[in-house]
């Protein structure tokens, strides 16, 4: 396997998770769990969304966040829906920005009650009071491998709205499969082609796993060389506006994953288990990740840190 050294893991559980958790996660624990991933070594994170608090109650505390979050070792990107959005967040701190625009119009309607032109018409803006801040931007392109309203989505649809995000000057272009609906050969196709199109193109990959077929196509992606991806640590999140979504890929289980096979993350196996460990109390429900349960491949750092009896490991 041809394989990258390292790659960049993008922290989305503060905003993905938190926003599509059912109750409101009060402040000072979302922070307890932001403290905890950037002491695990996560460096680069979705903190919030700078979204109608109206529409997604959950980020109603997003400026508060920003305010209070640990600096120096960690860059914290918001998500915003528009213009608005962008100015509030870039008030508050924020890093970086990141602007999220559906390949489906039924999405967008849905997702932020505007068609997908009036989403791309604010993006000059967007960008331009960015580069006056000196903050860079990033955009994420939602159901990129298909919509929960109209199944399938054109590639020309998700070029169209990837063009827009580099004509302005996106450093990275996000593929979200919002809904789960890819599968390996839709990554593999839909990468080849963005990369012909895009050749100046940085592209990531969100995966949801709604399907279960997450962690497979964020395999088939990395022997395609992408090396930026969304994970959210326990395996929480999942839009809104997708019925019955899944989470993300699970932090821990895709740090473990990469590291047996000697691709460097920068992120503590043991310490991030342990954010998982914390975030699960902090939320009352059992998670969906799976090796904040098993542990580690040691047999004895596993019964440490996951309380694994040695019967148990025996059986």
């Amino acid at each position: 396997m041809k394989l990258p050294e390292k790659v960049k893991i993008r922290e989305v559980a503060p905003r993905d998770g938190f926003q599509s958790w059912p109750e409101f996660v009060p402040t000072d624990r979302k922070l307890e769990v932001i403290r905890a991933l950037v002491e695990a070594g996560v460096r680069e994170m979705e903190a919030t969304s700078f979204v109608s608090p109206k529409a997604v109650p959950q980020m109603r505390d997003a400026a508060q966040v920003m305010a209070a979050l640990p600096r120096g070792q960690c860059t914290y990107c918001a998500l915003v829906p528009n213009l608005k959005g962008a100015q509030l967040a870039l008030e508050a701190g924020a890093d970086r920005l990141g602007v999220f625009i559906s390949a489906s119009e039924k999405h967008n309607q849905a997702n932020v009650r505007r068609s997908i032109s009036d989403s791309l018409a604010d993006l000059a803006a967007i960008f331009h009071l960015a580069r006056e801040r000196g903050v860079p931007v990033e955009g994420a392109v939602s159901v990129a491998f298909g919509c929960p309203y109209q199944g399938d989505v054109p590639h020309q649809d998700v070029f169209r709205v990837v063009e827009s995000f580099l004509e302005q000057g996106a450093e990275l272009v996000l593929l979200a499969d919002t809904t789960g609906m890819a599968t390996p050969n839709r990554v593999e196709a839909l990468l080849e082609d963005c990369r012909k199109k895009f050749p100046q193109g940085n592209f990531g990959l969100h995966l949801h796993n709604n399907r279960g077929t997450a962690m497979t196509n964020l395999f088939v992606a990395l022997q395609m060389g992408v090396t930026v991806f969304d994970t959210a640590l326990g395996g929480i999140g999942g839009c809104p506006n997708v019925p019955q979504a899944a989470g993300n890929l699970p932090t821990e289980d895709v740090v473990y994953l990469l590291e047996e096979m000697g691709v460097a993350t920068g992120i503590d196996l043991v310490a991030v288990i342990r954010a998982a460990h914390l975030l699960e109390k902090i939320l009352g429900r059992t998670l969906p990740g799976q090796v904040m349960k098993s542990g580690p491949r040691d047999p004895e750092l596993a019964a440490q840190v996951c309380g694994i009896g040695h019967d148990v490991l025996q059986a």
